[in-house]
């Protein structure tokens, strides 16, 4: 099963993402390209039992100017997906 999330847009500090063949308990965390750093906060947590969705993630104010990508790790913490690279101004 491959699994995916895409990075759709960031609008006003929310990111707007799309996955698929992610299983309940999976966690979508941001990581900085750079450092290779995930970042503490936010993290979201897959809870719909759907194979597809979409979801919204909220940037707190901690989260600095820099190029990021999506990580999505399954219910045992193993990388499942990952999103393109994004700029966060």
């Amino acid at each position: 099963m491959n699994s995916a999330i895409n990075f759709v847009e960031l609008e006003n500090r929310i990111i707007s993402a799309t996955y698929r063949n992610l299983m309940v308990k999976a966690k979508v965390v941001l990581v900085e390209l750079a450092s290779g750093a995930q970042i503490a906060s936010p993290v979201t947590t897959i809870s719909s039992p759907l194979p597809a969705g979409s979801l919204r993630i909220r940037l707190p104010d901690s989260v600095r100017a820099g190029t990021y990508y999506l990580k999505a790790l399954n219910a045992h913490g193993m990388p499942a997906a990952r999103s393109v690279d994004f700029r966060i101004d």
